[in-house]
């Protein structure tokens, strides 16, 4: 029974610094409207293209979608195919889930850590700036490929703390990834 409780304990942090990533996340979502609209109006009322500037909005693009990603697991609302997902009962759930961890999420999470080791290294030992004139300088471009191994570590942890939420429901019986039909 210790184990049980201390696997909650472990996954309620990782719950709760997913669910904090995630609120962080909103802002940056409307910090990236606003510079593509800030992008937009300077460019066509007032001629005038930064180039810096569009790449916030990009580099603010991609870590919406990599931050985001653990939040939005955590939160059972990634995109699937769950037409005989929804039928299962809570056993059968619970196995979907922990088979999709093991053999899918924590492989896949791995690998792309993996293979992006070296290529955010040598990011950082170059001091690598943008590509293009006028672009974002160093370390900027270096945090942006932080951001993947980031991701892969928080997504990882989350499918850790799924496992347990599955296996170890809360007290009040409801499941705990269960988003009620609309």
């Amino acid at each position: 029974m210790r184990f049980a409780t201390a696997s909650k304990q472990v996954a309620s942090v990782i719950e709760r610094f997913s669910r904090q990533i995630g609120h962080g996340v909103a802002w940056a979502t409307l910090l990236m409207v606003l510079t593509t609209a800030l992008v937009v109006v300077l460019r066509h009322v007032f001629q005038v293209g930064w180039i810096w500037l569009q790449e916030v909005s990009v580099y603010l693009h991609a870590l919406v979608f990599l931050l985001g990603a653990a939040y939005t697991l955590g939160d059972d609302q990634h995109v699937r195919v769950d037409v005989f997902y929804r039928g299962f009962p809570h056993t059968w759930k619970r196995w979907v889930n922990t088979l999709g961890v093991v053999f899918f999420l924590l492989p896949t999470t791995a690998f792309i850590f993996w293979s992006s080791w070296s290529y955010v290294l040598r990011s950082w030992a170059n001091r690598e700036t943008s590509h293009e004139t006028g672009g974002l300088l160093y370390p900027f471009p270096s945090l942006l490929k932080t951001s993947i191994l980031i991701a892969c570590v928080m997504l990882a942890l989350q499918g850790i703390a799924m496992i347990v939420r599955s296996w170890y429901p809360e007290e009040s019986g409801t499941h705990p990834h269960h988003t009620p039909e609309i």
